[in-house]
């Protein structure tokens, strides 16, 4: 089993600034890819960022340029660098891990409010 704990969502005003923190603990699977995921109120559960154990990141388009996803392989976290936000970013961001078969584990969410 593994354990995700995320923090650092908050209330913010349009073009602000938040970083997302996220623990793993437990049975680390390596390799493995961390991400962010979001949903938003009646909607779909989406992909906002992934990064592979060696760095490689994948963001969907909507985030591009204002998002960074990293991660500390040595303390199993992962972090998501949030820029210029805009009221649409307003959702419950969960953090993830994905290994090969079912190893797939989320965390419970932090909710991430951004006002006009």
């Amino acid at each position: 089993q593994v354990q995700l704990v995320e923090s650092g969502g908050g209330l913010v005003q349009a073009g602000g600034s938040l970083n997302l923190s996220c623990a793993a603990s437990g049975s680390i699977f390596s390799p493995n890819v961390m991400g962010w995921f979001r949903q938003a109120p009646g909607k779909q559960r989406e992909l906002v960022a992934t990064i592979t154990v060696t760095g490689r990141t994948k963001y969907v388009s909507s985030v591009e340029g204002r998002f960074t996803i990293s991660r500390d392989n040595a303390k199993n976290m992962v972090y998501l660098q949030m820029n210029d936000l805009k009221p649409e970013d307003t959702a419950s961001y969960y953090c993830n891990i994905d290994g090969p078969g079912e190893y797939d584990f989320w965390g419970q969410g932090t909710q991430v409010t951004v006002s006009s």
